[in-house]
């Protein structure tokens, strides 16, 4: 079933905490650059911004993976103690921060943070959909802090990253794609991580249950089924 690529993979990789590769590319390249920095970082926190499917989470866990750090749900900050966050050892991550904003016991329970964090040189990983100076924060001490923070926006994928993306997904099912199917995928699949997840998934169902190699017109099938 499998068919000869020439495509080429230029980018590099990360490990993550899943075990699986982070590709780096133009896109992402900013936030890849702060990670490789740790933790020689000029405060004690520092925000990703990036839409949804942009890769932020997973590039959290490059992040703990290296680290150690300890990822903390936006949801669950409020009912923590921040002077006892700040005392770990590791660094802190918190996933989709910007659910905090508007959230009067959130907020509060940032500002803290961020505060303990400080005093005890501690490090703090936010990431969100936008940069943390354009949530809607009503705690005007809190926003201060957010406004000064450095931030590294993740855009979407490019083709090139979409490409080598879909690439590496056949390969860890072990199989190889012609780059007539991968353009193919790239020019009309949705820009997303979890969009090129569920797609190659697809396609390699179909193929093994049809027995059929992995083409454009068994492409074609998938993505049409995906429309309907």
């Amino acid at each position: 079933m499998a068919r000869t690529s020439q495509f080429a993979l230029p980018f590099d990789h990360r490990p993550s905490l899943s075990g699986a590769d982070f590709l780096v590319s133009p896109c992402n390249s900013g936030a890849v650059a702060w990670i490789d920095r740790w933790p020689d970082w000029p405060g004690p926190v520092l925000a990703f911004a990036g839409p949804q499917a942009s890769g932020k989470t997973h590039l959290a866990s490059v992040f703990a993976a290296r680290t150690g750090a300890a990822v903390v749900a936006a949801g669950n900050l409020e009912a923590a103690r921040p002077a006892e966050l700040a005392s770990s050892a590791s660094p802190l991550i918190i996933d989709d921060a910007q659910n905090l904003a508007g959230n009067a016991a959130g907020e509060r329970a940032l500002f803290h943070l961020i505060n303990y964090l400080a005093g005890q040189k501690g490090r703090l990983l936010l990431c969100g959909v936008a940069p943390p100076a354009r949530w809607k924060v009503n705690l005007p001490d809190l926003a201060s802090r957010l406004n000064a923070l450095p931030v590294a926006e993740i855009g979407p994928p490019d083709d090139e990253l979409m490409a080598a993306l879909v690439v590496k997904l056949f390969a860890d099912r072990q199989l190889q794609v012609g780059t007539d199917v991968v353009s193919f995928m790239v020019t009309r699949m949705e820009r997303s991580f979890t969009a090129a997840r569920a797609l190659v998934a697809a396609v390699d169902a179909r193929a093994l249950e049809s027995r059929r190699a992995v083409t454009v017109p068994l492409v074609r099938e998938v993505m049409q089924g995906f429309q309907d």
